[in-house]
């Protein structure tokens, strides 16, 4: 390869399943940011299941009812504790460009949402941060590839 940089996007085998108490949030919420629900089985109990997906990025979502605040694990963290703390959902965007993605969002979701207008940052590749309905932080970034330096 020499010193040519490989900027296609690292695939993965691992799947981010985000636990959620309602998947109506999630459509609408995740619909303005471009993904489409792929399938779903409704929210029974701890049995509901969703995945969606924009181009390549798929995201699962796991109870979609009040059920998740039992579940086995997340039981012992209060309700108000924001979902996924610690943890950041890097999304590349690899279909448009980066600004044009950042102001069709931005035009669409409460501001409320928005943790990080874009920019470019210290490493030189564009993103932005957003935060969730439920307290998920979201980080859309231009395409590179996480395997390269």
């Amino acid at each position: 390869m020499g010193d040519v940089m490989d900027k296609s996007v690292a695939l993965s085998n691992i799947i981010m399943e985000l636990h959620v108490p309602s998947f109506d949030v999630v459509r609408e919420f995740y619909g303005k940011l471009g993904f489409v629900e792929v399938w779903s089985y409704p929210p029974k109990d701890q049995s509901g299941y969703m995945v969606m997906q924009r181009v390549d990025s798929v995201l699962a979502f796991f109870c979609g009812n009040e059920e998740v605040y039992n579940h086995s694990y997340f039981n012992q963290f209060d309700k108000s504790t924001p979902r996924g703390y610690g943890t950041e959902l890097a999304i590349y965007i690899t279909d448009v460009d980066i600004e044009k993605y950042y102001s069709d969002v931005v035009s669409k979701i409460d501001q409320k949402y928005v943790v990080q207008e874009l920019m470019v940052k210290p490493w030189g590749s564009k993103d932005f941060r957003l935060i969730d309905p439920f307290g998920f932080y979201l980080c859309f970034r231009e395409p590179t590839n996480i395997l390269h330096k």
